[in-house]
């Protein structure tokens, strides 16, 4: 199978997706181009092979694939769900358009906004100062790695009716010459409201964790425009491994989560807790779209730590462990500094 790839319209070398132009930039001629301008040049794919898409009941469970580099005739191996890969002998993007149109085709998308560098610098910046952690984090190379991908999501619109009930409670206190006195008020309160959700996310590939996606958010739906295989060009993508009624079971439980704290918000008492509530969740809409996430793996311990950054903010996320060495050694040089300090505060007193 053959693998699509972008060319420049003038010079037929690699192109790929700028973030800081929002336009597709030529590395060997400078030559800059806009979406409509590579439509143009038959360059990016049309309305109507973006909108052509299966049952979004199907989805298939695939096995890793060859593909052949449209470029230089190599061989690409890509992953099952991958859609976007590069080949490791030109460096070209690959875009396994077969595996887009064998699938659900995205609804939208949001570009990158962030380059690589600042990717690597916001790491950089993440690990700085800070001495505990192993130098494996620090390493160059292992910084280097960070990729950029799309990653797949369900997006819900939902409109929540309902009510919830609350236990208020509210503390006095106060004392005189002799007694200091507590008084504990309580109420019930019952709260209702409607309430609308816009794009509720919920992840669409099991390969992330959804904590970590969740981390990540929010995205900024400013930036959301149609679909068009083009936007993959220099960049890693997945499509979905989780249907759309499964991810929707987690978006609702996210909504429902976040309605039952903006009534109790509105709960004017010192405290509150939450009783019952009866709140009905209807979604009224529903689009697959792809997001733009720099990730990278770094290995410790036989334990793989995932780092990522929202590709359209900046926001980064991930968890940095305590490196042993790092740790005895800091240990031992405070251990030693103190007793130092202990031991010339002592003979100086006695000078």
């Amino acid at each position: 199978m053959e693998a699509l790839d972008h060319k420049c319209p003038s010079c037929g070398a690699k192109i790929t997706f700028h973030p800081k132009e929002q336009k597709w930039v030529c590395e060997y001629c400078g030559s800059k181009f806009s979406l409509e301008e590579l439509q143009k040049y038959q360059n990016a794919s049309s309305e109507e092979l973006n909108q052509k898409s299966v049952p979004k009941e199907e989805i298939k469970v695939e096995e890793a694939d060859l593909y052949r580099c449209k470029s230089c005739g190599a061989e690409i191996v890509a992953e099952p769900n991958t859609t976007a890969t590069f080949c490791v002998y030109c460096g070209n993007t690959a875009i396994l358009k077969e595996r887009i149109q064998n699938s659900r085709v995205p609804d939208l998308i949001i570009p990158f906004q962030k380059v690589k560098e600042d990717a690597m610098v916001a790491f950089e910046k993440l690990v700085k100062h800070k001495p505990l952690v192993p130098k494996s984090f620090k390493n160059k190379k292992n910084i280097e790695k960070i990729t950029g991908i799309y990653i797949p999501f369900w997006a819900y619109d939902f409109e929540v009716q309902g009510t919830a009930e609350f236990r208020g409670t509210d503390i006095t206190t106060w004392s005189d010459f002799r007694n200091r006195y507590t008084k504990t008020d309580r109420f019930s309160v019952v709260c209702d409201g409607n309430m609308h959700y816009d794009k509720v996310l919920a992840d669409g590939s099991s390969r992330f964790p959804d904590d970590l996606m969740d981390s990540l958010e929010p995205f900024e739906y400013k930036d959301l425009t149609s679909y068009n295989h083009a936007f993959l060009s220099g960049f890693l993508s997945e499509k979905y491994d989780v249907l759309e009624e499964d991810a929707q079971l987690r978006a609702k439980e996210r909504t429902e989560k976040t309605s039952i704290s903006l009534l109790q918000e509105t709960v004017r008492h010192q405290q509150s807790t939450l009783i019952k509530h009866n709140l009905s969740i209807k979604k009224e809409n529903s689009n697959y779209i792809l997001l733009p996430v720099f990730m990278v793996n770094i290995k410790y311990h036989d334990k793989m730590y995932t780092f990522a950054m929202n590709g359209q903010t900046g926001k980064i996320v991930g968890e940095l462990p305590l490196g042993t060495k790092e740790v005895i050694f800091w240990s031992v040089g405070i251990f030693l500094f103190c007793f130092v300090i202990c031991i010339l505060l002592y003979f100086g007193g006695i000078l």
